[in-house]
C-alpha cells in the first residue's frame, strides 16, 4: 500500500497560499503621491512658470479694461487670475494625463497593485495640485500690487488652492478617464480651462444672468469668491467660511466621481 506524502500529493488538493492583505489607504495614497511627485519633478519649473506666466498676463491685460483701486471688479480679476494657475494643472494637465494613461494602457498598471482606487486619483490630483500653490501666490501678490489691492490677506489661499485643486482635479480626472480618446480628453481639459478662464476671472456683475448661472455650476468660482471677498477693507468672514464650504463639499463629490469613473475605466 501507497502512502502519499504531502510532497507527492496531488496539486488540486493543496491549500492555495493565502493573498497578501490590500493595502490600506493612507499609506497607499502616500505611496502614489510621492512616486507622481517624483514623476513631475522634472517638468515642475516649466509647468509652474508656464501656468503663472499666463495668468500674470490675463492680469496686464485686464488692468486695461477694470479700474484699480478698491472695487469688485478688481477683486474678482485677482481672484480668479490667481485660482487659474489651479485650474491650469489640476483641470487641464490632469485630463491630459489620464486620458494618456488610459489611451496607452497605463491604467492596467494601476489595476493590478493592491491598492484602492481613491489612493491613485488622490494620488495623482495632489501630486498636481501641489505645484499650484507658489504660482498662485505670486499671481496674487502682483495682481495686488497691479491693482492696488491690500495683501494682508493673501494667507487665505493656502486654503483656497487645496480646496479649489481637489475639485478641479476630480472633475480634470474624471474627463480623462471617461474620455474615449486621448484627443477628447485632451479637448475636454481645454474647454474646462477656457471656462474656468471665463467664468472665473471676469466679474460676475459684468455676465449676462444665463452665463451666471453656468458660473454656479464651476466648482473653482466658489473659491474665487472667497478670495475676492477677503479683499474688502472689512471681509464678511462669514460669507468667505460659506464659499469655502461649498468648495470642500464640491471636492469631496468631484473627487469621489473621478474615483467612480477610475473603476469603470479599469475593469472595461
Amino acid at each position: 500500500m501507497t502512502v502519499l506524502t504531502p510532497a507527492a500529493a496531488p496539486a488540486a488538493t493543496r491549500a492555495p497560499a493565502p493573498l497578501a492583505p490590500a493595502a490600506r489607504l493612507l499609506p497607499a495614497l502616500a505611496a502614489v503621491y510621492r512616486a507622481q511627485l517624483a514623476r513631475a519633478k522634472v517638468a515642475r519649473i516649466p509647468l509652474m512658470f508656464v501656468a503663472t506666466f499666463q495668468s500674470v498676463g490675463i492680469l496686464v491685460m485686464m488692468r486695461g479694461v477694470v479700474d484699480g483701486g478698491d472695487n469688485p471688479s478688481a477683486r474678482a480679476v485677482v481672484a480668479g487670475s490667481s485660482v487659474l494657475v489651479v485650474a491650469f494643472v489640476a483641470l487641464n494637465l490632469l485630463a491630459q494625463y489620464f486620458g494618456k494613461l488610459r489611451a496607452t494602457g497605463g491604467l492596467d498598471h494601476y489595476a493590478t497593485l493592491p491598492v484602492p482606487a481613491a489612493s491613485v486619483v488622490l494620488g495623482a490630483a495632489g501630486a498636481y495640485a501641489s505645484f499650484t500653490l507658489p504660482g498662485a501666490l505670486v499671481t496674487a501678490a502682483f495682481g495686488s500690487v497691479l491693482f492696488g489691492l491690500p495683501l494682508a490677506h493673501l494667507w487665505v489661499l493656502l486654503v483656497v488652492v487645496p480646496l479649489a485643486g481637489a475639485a478641479l482635479s476630480g472633475l480634470g480626472a474624471a474627463l480623462g478617464l471617461l474620455a474615449p480618446k486621448q484627443e477628447l480628453a485632451t479637448m475636454a481639459g481645454q474647454l474646462g480651462m477656457s471656462a474656468a478662464l471665463l467664468l472665473g476671472v471676469l466679474p460676475a456683475s459684468h455676465l449676462p444672468a444665463a452665463v451666471r448661472a453656468l458660473r454656479d455650476l464651476l466648482p473653482s468660482t466658489y473659491g474665487v469668491d472667497a478670495f475676492a471677498a477677503t479683499f474688502a477693507r472689512r471681509p464678511d468672514w462669514p460669507l468667505v467660511l460659506a464659499d469655502l464650504a461649498v468648495c470642500a463639499v464640491v471636492g469631496v463629490l468631484s473627487l469621489g466621481f473621478a474615483t467612480w469613473s477610475y473603476r469603470r475605466a479599469t475593469t472595461r
